[in-house]
């Protein structure tokens, strides 16, 4: 995928190129699904030219990819601020616990458009967000696994089954959780984060 950097077009708007058919494509994705919205109606919608999509976008796939990859990058750049703090490995986890329930939370429509499409991806990107997941994951891995050498957590449980178990609800979230519900992100995150650490508790 190119660099998403981009000028405006000669429309007049103030909005990146390659942000505006990002923005554009997940709107159709959402609304149409992504097998049933062409190249065509992306570079319509948008006001740009196919042109401009393919010096951005190498393909369609590329817009899929980037749709949950921007996601991705700022939960990675979080955990990674979150794991190397100066703080107890209890409040490490507990944050990244929990602030991956909130930017997924806000991010909702990215993350339902992504795993509801993800078979879509030609090999090469599918093979590419499972590395850049499993990145994360293992990331995260390492807070519990830091506990658990401590003595902070309990190891009973293995730690790949610890991840599992979080990021199974975290993934959960799009087929439940509703803006008008009776739950915030944050009491969300909250409760989930909590419910982890009781897990890890010796």
């Amino acid at each position: 995928m190119r660099a998403m950097a981009g000028t405006t077009d000669g429309g007049g708007s103030s909005k990146p190129v390659a942000q505006r058919l990002l923005a554009t494509a997940t709107r159709l994705f959402a609304e149409r699904g992504y097998d049933r919205t062409s190249v065509q109606e992306i570079v319509e919608a948008a006001g740009v030219t196919k042109g401009a999509l393919y010096h951005y976008f190498g393909s369609k796939d590329d817009l899929l990819h980037e749709v949950y990859g921007r996601v991705l990058r700022l939960q990675q750049e979080r955990l990674d601020r979150f794991a190397g703090a100066d703080a107890p490995v209890e409040e490490r986890l507990r944050a990244a616990a929990a602030d991956v329930v909130v930017t997924t939370i806000e991010n909702l429509d990215d993350t339902k458009i992504f795993f509801r499409s993800i078979h879509h991806l030609s090999p090469e990107k599918d093979k590419q967000v499972r590395a850049e997941r499993r990145r994360y994951h293992e990331r995260f891995r390492a807070l519990v696994e830091e506990g658990q050498r401590s003595g902070v957590f309990n190891d009973r449980t293995p730690a790949d089954l610890v991840v599992d178990y979080h990021f199974g609800s975290v993934h959960h979230l799009g087929t439940w959780y509703r803006e008008d519900g009776p739950l915030t992100p944050r009491q969300v995150a909250d409760h989930l984060a909590d419910l982890l650490l009781r897990a890890l508790r010796p």
